[in-house]
Protein backbone atom coordinates (compact mmCIF):
# COMPACT_ATOMS: atom_id res chain seq x y z
CA UNK A 1 0.00 0.00 0.00
CA UNK A 2 1.47 3.49 -0.98
CA UNK A 3 1.19 6.67 0.51
CA UNK A 4 -1.15 7.67 -1.91
CA UNK A 5 -3.61 4.78 -1.49
CA UNK A 6 -3.77 6.44 2.62
CA UNK A 7 -4.74 9.97 1.02
CA UNK A 8 -7.72 8.34 -0.82
CA UNK A 9 -8.80 6.20 2.12
CA UNK A 10 -7.93 2.99 1.31
CA UNK A 11 -6.92 2.18 4.93
CA UNK A 12 -8.89 -1.22 5.35
CA UNK A 13 -10.08 -0.37 8.41
CA UNK A 14 -6.70 0.47 10.43
CA UNK A 15 -7.17 0.62 13.98
CA UNK A 16 -5.58 0.63 17.01
CA UNK A 17 -6.96 -0.73 20.11
CA UNK A 18 -4.41 1.14 22.61
CA UNK A 19 -2.09 3.76 23.20
CA UNK A 20 0.20 0.89 23.90
CA UNK A 21 -0.33 -0.68 20.14
CA UNK A 22 -0.29 2.95 18.82
CA UNK A 23 3.22 3.65 20.36
CA UNK A 24 4.45 0.12 19.15
CA UNK A 25 3.52 0.23 15.55
CA UNK A 26 5.10 4.45 15.98
CA UNK A 27 8.18 2.48 16.68
CA UNK A 28 8.10 -0.20 14.22
CA UNK A 29 7.99 2.41 12.07
CA UNK A 30 10.31 4.74 13.26
CA UNK A 31 12.39 1.72 12.68
CA UNK A 32 11.87 0.63 9.44
CA UNK A 33 12.43 4.49 8.29
CA UNK A 34 15.42 5.00 9.44
CA UNK A 35 16.83 2.15 7.56
CA UNK A 36 14.72 3.40 4.57
CA UNK A 37 16.91 6.86 4.99
CA UNK A 38 20.03 4.87 5.27
CA UNK A 39 19.17 2.79 2.10
CA UNK A 40 18.18 6.34 0.04
CA UNK A 41 21.40 8.43 1.86
CA UNK A 42 18.99 11.20 2.55
CA UNK A 43 16.20 12.84 4.86
CA UNK A 44 12.60 11.98 4.22
CA UNK A 45 10.36 15.37 4.40
CA UNK A 46 7.43 13.39 3.27
CA UNK A 47 8.14 10.71 6.34
CA UNK A 48 4.41 11.06 7.65
CA UNK A 49 3.11 9.66 4.41
CA UNK A 50 5.83 7.24 4.66
CA UNK A 51 4.95 5.93 8.28
CA UNK A 52 1.27 6.46 7.63
CA UNK A 53 1.53 3.73 4.66
CA UNK A 54 3.78 2.03 6.63
CA UNK A 55 1.64 1.39 9.80
CA UNK A 56 -1.43 1.23 7.39
CA UNK A 57 0.21 -1.77 5.57
CA UNK A 58 2.15 -3.40 8.63
CA UNK A 59 -1.85 -3.81 9.49
CA UNK A 60 -3.32 -5.12 6.76
CA UNK A 61 -0.33 -7.90 6.16
CA UNK A 62 0.01 -6.05 2.86
CA UNK A 63 3.57 -5.35 1.39
CA UNK A 64 5.35 -2.95 3.08
CA UNK A 65 6.93 0.11 1.61
CA UNK A 66 10.51 0.22 0.83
Amino acid sequence: MSAMDVRRGDTGGTSFGSVSDLAGALRRAAAAHGEHEQRTGAADPDWPDWYAAYMVAEQAGTALPT
